[in-house]
């Protein structure tokens, strides 16, 4: 059960944003499908050749391992397709067509059906069939310029801009945007998802303060970017590291008070960027002074928006994680919890990570396939099961 029970996603499996965001409609109760290619079953682990290393993005749905490069393979996607609200895949433009899976095809035999398609430059333009990959989308938003400290590259955010949250959370957003629509209006439609246009929605908080003369075109000298001595993350003496985001004067003023600044710096200059450099190496010297542990017990209850920088071994431990239950163990993997949370219609700990293949007959038949099909399509080379099961 979860908020989107009831809804029912076929998934072409594929890498990162389109996988996360299946996660996440699997996460709020939606029964996704994943069709794995027919090959991947022959992976020496068992595993689907496409969830390496991102294996955990494929949580809580099962797999069924078509050929679509063999014609009755393509014809079960396109009668799955038939009971499905949802399809969503990830390849470059036209592949789909060319599969005979595209809008049209699934339209064809399902109009009420929305069709998530996630790219990286988009559906068309002069770079839509150009390969990339998060680094390359960022670059061209401008997200990737702003990322770094002053006098140093661009750092790259991992891959959280472009693949996750403007790719496959933005996916996630579009395509409940479009049921609700088809709801009302019996139509379905496509949902082009590109990665350099959310990536570029992202930072549309930043376009604005460009617009108002508070953004600096120089890296690393704004109030966010670690320009700001009260918004940055500073060595202690064990090679640890610390954060402080005291934006607002009052928290600003605890930080000072913790670290015995007070009689040095006033609130009323936090302000002065001209002041920031300096201040930033007297921050740097202070923090290096005594360890992560020791500042976390000195600012232990002062409201100074302060956290110490964990590794991903110490997040699933801190006791705030574990009283909120951030962290689940799923098949003796430890991985983040569905979010966000529902007061009515509670999303369940997700299942575990299916092999390719590992549901082809039962999947099949319960989407509506009998099983002397079932039994022709695994006879034709078209379906395939996983023998690592």
């Amino acid at each position: 059960m979860g908020a989107l029970d009831g809804l029912k996603v076929i998934e072409i499996a594929g890498l990162g944003p389109g996988p996360f965001a299946c996660m996440a409609l699997a996460d709020m109760g939606a029964e996704v499908l994943r069709v794995d290619r027919a090959s991947a079953v022959d992976g020496a682990d068992g595993r689907p050749e496409t969830t390496q290393p991102d294996y955990l993005l494929y949580r809580g749905r099962r797999s069924v391992a078509l050929d679509l490069k063999h014609p009755d393979g393509v014809a079960t996607v396109l009668r799955l397709v038939e009971r499905a609200d949802v399809l969503v895949e990830g390849f470059r433009p036209g592949v789909a067509e060319r599969l005979g899976i595209g809008p049209d095809a699934c339209h064809a035999v399902n109009p009420r059906l929305v069709y998530g398609r996630m790219t990286g430059w988009g559906q068309d333009g002069a770079m839509a069939r150009e390969p990339g990959h998060d680094i390359n989308y960022i670059a061209l938003t401008g997200a990737l310029d702003a990322t770094g400290r002053a006098g140093q590259p661009p750092t790259p955010p991992l891959n959280l801009v472009g693949d996750f949250g403007g790719g496959g959370m933005l996916l996630a957003v579009g395509i409940l945007a479009a049921l609700w629509s088809a709801r009302s209006t019996g139509a379905g439609q496509v949902v082009d998802a590109a990665m350099v246009d959310g990536a570029a929605l992202l930072m549309t908080g930043f376009f604005g303060w460009r617009d108002l003369g508070q953004w600096s075109a120089e890296r690393g000298t704004n109030l966010l970017d670690s320009g700001a001595p009260f918004y940055d993350a500073y060595a202690c003496a064990d090679g640890r590291y610390v954060t402080v985001g005291a934006v607002e004067p009052q928290f600003y003023a605890s930080v000072l008070r913790v670290m015995g600044l007070d009689g040095e710096y006033d609130v009323a200059s936090q302000n002065d960027v001209a002041q920031w450099p300096a201040r930033k190496a007297r921050f740097a010297e202070v923090f290096r002074s005594r360890t992560r542990e020791e500042w976390v017990r000195a600012f232990t209850g002062q409201e100074a928006c302060f956290s110490p920088v964990l590794s991903l071994d110490e997040a699933r431990e801190h006791p705030v994680n574990v009283e909120r239950g951030t962290f689940v163990e799923v098949d003796g993997h430890v991985q983040p919890a569905p979010a966000p949370r529902f007061s009515a219609t509670p999303s369940a700990t997700p299942g575990p990570v299916a092999l390719a293949g590992q549901h082809t007959v039962e999947a099949l038949r319960d989407w509506g396939v009998d099983a002397g099909a079932v039994d022709a399509l695994l006879a034709s080379g078209a379906a395939r099961t996983n023998p690592h099961v």
